[in-house]
């Protein structure tokens, strides 16, 4: 198992499925042909502790001589029934033990403490949910008790998506994680290091490069390397990740390098090449690329300008062996549609295009490397990937993790699914685009595409403008309809507190969240406050957007800035009023209830009018295709028969054509010449032809013909329902 570089994810991300990163990285090295190994630690930690052997210690650690407060006690008191049923839980939530599903909707197998409290109303929060979810939601609760017992008695940092995240928040100084690095191994600590230790035994590497995509990876990933640096003083130990990515961009404390000998910025794949060959004796120093190391006691970047990044087509396939991928949980913690994606089922990661094609939003990173440069893959050698990784990973779903995911590709994306004939699920982020048409979404639910995330951001049209967003309400409002009618799920991203957003805009805002739930357009949703990144436009020029900074540039992380709005209003108060309302209407409920009844303050009444969304949705009438505008053809050939009909002593003969698909039949009848045109002409649109027509070229083919008055023929209603069958123009 000895490999050149260990790729470690320190915990914890997600407990479903592995991030990334490591793979990512482990599928460009074997392009080199440098051998890798990788580990995702957290899963590792995650089974290990929620074990029957695990829960026997961990329940021996804890004093029973405390006073502890109520509902310790009763997990205390109930220790036997933890300790018995913990692998089958554990089990049931790895997909291996469906059939427990039952005992556990039941709520008399698994033991429960005060997590339960919040779901006695299973009816309200699951509706028709089928048994599987229930229980799953029920088996989190039951895990999240135990997290509980676990944080109270033996470990505060722990959290199972993020451990000791606080001390990696906003961490201007290198301080207090410093200190809590000085303490003596914690619980969970010990847990991680026996697993590191026998890794490394295995191993025997080089590099151990650790990823650290977030601030709840940050404390574990300094415990490994303290760890590293003891026991394995001559492995060189680095860092990179979206952590450093967007908060070390500044690092200049020391210590920070007492940990690590390197941390490396944006795309991995050259500077760990790079750093490969200067542990070999092949570089020097100064040719790292994107790279803090200590030189002479001081803090020193060093980006060799000469050494360019892969492109995208060059960086190979994720590889996600090694990782153990049967041992991931499908958790489902809070009953969101869409997080529920998120932590429920195995998605394997990829990506359709580095950065972000528009790269405008005011409070995104876009001065930084990972949004600022747009590289789009082939939808050839996307597909490629895919069925690279369901054979190795034996998974047909795929969570695309762009920052937006761009139309044109998704849509060649899902034409070359389709061709392929690929079945898969797979969901993205996207923006809400005009481009997203009717027939668009019809194709891609067609080709596997389930739910798409975007940002609506703040539903007012003078701060979407405001932050270049590039989209209005109404617009927002007419595509996810496009979605929603082809069976995908629409999850929005929602923002308040934007730098001068007034009270006034919040609640009108809110009423357009509303009225989208209620036209039944929006499936899910999320609202967070407003953050200033130092990289954002907003953070690099607060005074264009009338707030101040409150907070300099530190020594360690730099990323969030403290500011404060004067023209603005106290957004911190609408918190509670925002989510609570939310939660409702997901769950379609509340919809009639006046927005003041959600805040225990004075609000401003709506100024939208009640009608706007759907008065949007009025007017969304469906245009005639332009030109250029490709025809494609999903269906199968209909079946064509010639029917003569009479008429006051005439009789003419017309065309039936009968067409197919998954639920239903649709017969149009037709003049016969351009029946029998129509039936040739599907054939040449077929999806399955690599060569697409235009609109142009339809049209020219049906006057090539002798036939007459194409728009009319085309455009009428018989027509017009056939994108149902497959008959869509992109």
């Amino acid at each position: 198992m000895s490999a050149t570089v260990f790729l470690i994810t320190p915990p914890f991300t997600q407990l479903n499925t592995p991030y990334p990163a490591t793979a990512y990285l482990k599928g460009f090295l074997n392009t080199k042909k440098i051998t890798a190994f990788q580990a995702d630690l957290g899963i590792e930690v995650t089974v290990a502790l929620f074990s029957k052997n695990g829960l026997q210690q961990l329940f021996s650690q804890v004093d029973t001589t405390t006073e502890w407060p109520e509902n310790i006690s009763r997990i205390l008191s109930l220790k036997d029934d933890y300790i018995q049923t913990i692998d089958a839980a554990i089990l049931f939530l790895q997909g291996k033990a469906p059939t427990l599903a039952h005992r556990i909707c039941k709520r008399n197998f698994l033991p429960e403490a005060s997590r339960f409290a919040q779901i006695d109303d299973m009816v309200w929060a699951f509706g028709a949910m089928g048994v599987q979810d229930k229980a799953k939601h029920l088996a989190t609760m039951y895990l999240e008790d135990l997290a509980d017992l676990i944080k109270e008695c033996v470990d505060g940092h722990f959290g199972f998506s993020r451990y000791a995240e606080r001390l990696g928040r906003s961490a201007n100084s290198f301080d207090e994680l410093h200190e809590a690095l000085q303490q003596p191994y914690t619980y969970i600590d010990n847990i991680l290091l026996d697993i590191l230790q026998t890794r490394m035994a295995e191993v025997q590497p080089q590099l151990v490069a650790i990823s650290v995509p977030f601030p709840g990876n940050l404390y574990a990933a300094f415990r490994c390397a303290q760890w590293l640096k003891k026991n394995y003083p001559d492995v060189k130990v680095t860092m990179g990740g979206g952590f450093p990515n967007t908060e070390l961009r500044s690092l200049s404390d020391t210590r920070v390098l007492e940990f690590f000998d390197f941390i490396t910025l944006d795309d991995g794949e050259a500077p760990i090449e790079n750093l490969l060959q200067y542990i070999a004796g092949t570089r020097t120093v100064e040719e790292l690329k994107r790279t803090f190391t200590l030189l002479n006691g001081v803090v020193t970047y060093i980006n060799n300008q000469a050494c360019g990044d892969y492109k995208q087509g060059q960086v190979g396939t994720p590889d996600y062996s090694d990782l153990l991928l049967d041992k991931y949980i499908s958790a489902i913690e809070i009953v969101n549609p869409m997080h529920s994606l998120w932590s429920d089922g195995r998605w394997n990661k990829l990506t359709m295009a580095h950065g972000c094609y528009w790269g405008k939003c005011t409070f995104c990173d876009t001065s930084l490397d990972y949004i600022q440069r747009y590289e789009p893959l082939t939808a050839q050698i996307l597909c490629d990937r895919m069925e690279e990784i369901i054979t190795q990973t034996g998974e047909t779903g795929f969570h695309f993790v762009d920052e937006a995911a761009p139309p044109a590709l998704m849509r060649e994306l899902a034409l070359e699914i389709i061709r392929r004939k690929l079945v898969v699920s797979w969901w993205t982020n996207i923006r809400f685009e005009k481009s997203f048409t009717r027939d668009l979404c019809h194709l891609l639910s067609e080709s596997g595409c389930i739910a798409v995330s975007g940002g609506l951001e703040v539903a007012s049209d003078r701060l979407l403008a405001l932050i270049e967003k590039g989209i209005t309400v109404a617009q927002v409002a007419r595509v996810n309809k496009h979605f929603t009618e082809a069976g995908i799920m629409v999850h929005a991203y929602l923002m308040y507190g934007f730098p001068t957003q007034t009270a006034q805009e919040t609640i009108d805002s809110m009423e357009m969240v509303r009225q989208m739930f209620h036209t039944g357009i929006l499936k899910s949703a999320f609202w967070h406050q407003f953050a200033m990144t130092a990289h954002s436009p907003v953070g690099l020029n607060p005074e264009k957007y009338k707030v101040k900074k409150q907070s300099g540039t530190g020594t360690f992380a730099n990323n969030d800035i403290v500011h404060t709005d004067p023209s603005g209003a106290d957004h911190d108060t609408f918190t509670l009023g925002l989510k609570k309302s939310l939660l409702n209407f997901m769950h379609g409920a509340c919809f009639d209830y006046p927005l003041q009844k959600w805040f225990e303050f004075k609000v401003p009444k709506t100024s939208v009018d009640p009608d706007y969304i759907t008065k949007a949705l009025e007017a969304d009438e469906y245009a005639a295709a332009k030109p250029n505008t490709k025809v494609v053809w999903l269906g199968l050939d209909p079946s064509f028969e010639t029917v003569t009909k009479s008429k006051k002593g005439n009789q003419w003969e017309l065309a039936s054509l009968t067409f197919q698909n998954r639920g239903e039949a649709l017969t149009i009848k037709t003049d016969l010449p351009q029946g029998k045109w129509f039936a040739g002409i599907l054939q040449q649109l077929s999806v399955h032809n690599r060569k697409t027509m235009t609109m142009q070229e339809v049209k020219d083919s049906y006057e090539a013909e002798g036939l007459e008055d194409f728009e009319l023929f085309w455009d009428n209603k018989p027509i017009n329902t056939l994108y149902k069958f497959g008959l869509l123009e992109l």
